[in-house]
């Protein structure tokens, strides 16, 4: 980062978003489409610089969660198709048919109301049914006593006017744990959704183009249900595999050292003084804190990478600030980088300091750390 004006800004490498579709593809069966999930900005990495790259690679399919993340893709350029995997009012069904779009639809009353409105427009709406296997937050209910109830009514559904029904989908809860319940579980979301498939098609000859189960942890876990397309989002961008993949985090988030400040034994650091120096302590403040996405429950448990050695974070994380001990690294001067996250300080271990996931972790970068495009 040349622009000294540049406090803390987020390295992304195009090159590893790159490298990381080919090698999640790699794995896929011939014919598999490939859905690329670019919600929430692209996890934090850039929702139109990540399609771009995908359209440009030749993925068949985008996700994302809503209608403002969708004609973003539109205005900028993305011409692939899109599906919407969160709610839509219906209100805003031309907007959909208008801009290619295809929505979720979640449950019967809501593909009525879509098909009115569509019928109303004298157009056809694009859609993917999405069945409840064991998510408990969106999608038909099908589980237990409530299955043949859930089979009519996602025949009820399919024969609705203007409506096409291209695809039709779950998201399992625990694809990405290993242990053995976590897997019996997502076996159990599996052998479900495959079954109601089965009594649709056997009661009304109803079937589906594109059936889609396998978000990442899938992709990596469980090949067996990668059936028609497949859905990662954290592989893509990094994270996720356990090493077996080779892939490449994408995002760097660097800072600056913007002081330096010798203190004497005893002195308090930061908010609510939960850090006392034990020693003549040289510390660092750096130009980044909860405000640009660093986890303030991480404070006093973590460290940055400066100069080549992990300089450890001490006193509760401010909101545009946070202090490091430099007293081993005498090679730290200010105006230094220092590595919040990347390939040589582990994102996962700054999670599991924060107590949450790296999802998280890359969707906290806020808008007012610039994103620098690498390898473009």
């Amino acid at each position: 980062m040349n622009d000294l004006t540049k406090r803390t800004w987020a390295e992304i490498d195009l090159s590893a978003i790159r490298h990381n579709y080919h090698a999640i593809r790699s794995l896929l069966p011939e014919g598999c489409r490939f859905l690329g999930v670019v919600k929430a900005d692209a996890y934090g990495h850039g929702a139109l610089r990540v399609s771009q790259l995908l359209q440009d690679e030749g993925a068949e399919y985008l996700a994302v969660s809503c209608l403002d993340e969708a004609l973003e893709l539109r205005r900028g350029g993305i011409t692939m198709p899109i599906l919407i995997l969160g709610h839509t009012p219906k209100e805003y069904t031309r907007v959909l048919i208008e801009n290619k779009l295809t929505q979720t639809a979640t449950c019967h009353a809501k593909a009525v109301e879509y098909s009115e409105e569509a019928v109303r427009l004298g157009k056809v709406l694009n859609v993917h049914i999405k069945l409840d296997t064991g998510m408990s937050r969106l999608g038909y209910l099908c589980a237990g006593d409530l299955f043949e109830e859930g089979v009519e009514n996602i025949i009820a559904s399919c024969a609705l006017p203007n409506l096409e029904f291209e695809g039709f989908y779950t998201h399992f809860a625990v694809s990405d744990e290993p242990d053995e319940d976590s897997r019996v579980y997502t076996k159990e979301q599996f052998r479900l959704f495959t079954a109601v498939l089965d009594a649709v098609k056997e009661r009304s000859g109803i079937s589906f183009p594109i059936r889609h189960c396998a978000n990442s942890g899938a992709v990596v876990s469980y090949p067996e249900t990668t059936l028609d397309m497949v859905r990662p989002g954290l592989l893509l961008y990094g994270y996720g595999d356990g090493g077996t993949l080779g892939l490449r985090p994408a995002m760097r988030l660097v800072t600056t050292v913007s002081t330096i400040k010798i203190h004497e034994p005893g002195t308090c650091v930061s908010y609510g003084r939960r850090y006392v120096t034990t020693k003549r302590t040289r510390i660092g403040v750096l130009a980044a804190g909860y405000a640009d996405g660093l986890p303030r429950l991480s404070s006093n448990k973590c460290s940055y990478r400066i100069e080549g050695a992990a300089a450890p974070q001490i006193g509760t994380i401010c909101m545009d600030m946070c202090m490091v001990d430099l007293t081993d690294i005498p090679a730290a001067e200010t105006g230094c980088e220092a590595e919040v996250f990347g390939p040589n300080n582990d994102l996962c271990a700054l999670s599991d300091a924060a107590q949450t996931i790296p999802y998280e972790l890359l969707c906290s970068v806020t808008k007012r750390v610039p994103r620098v495009y690498l390898n473009a």
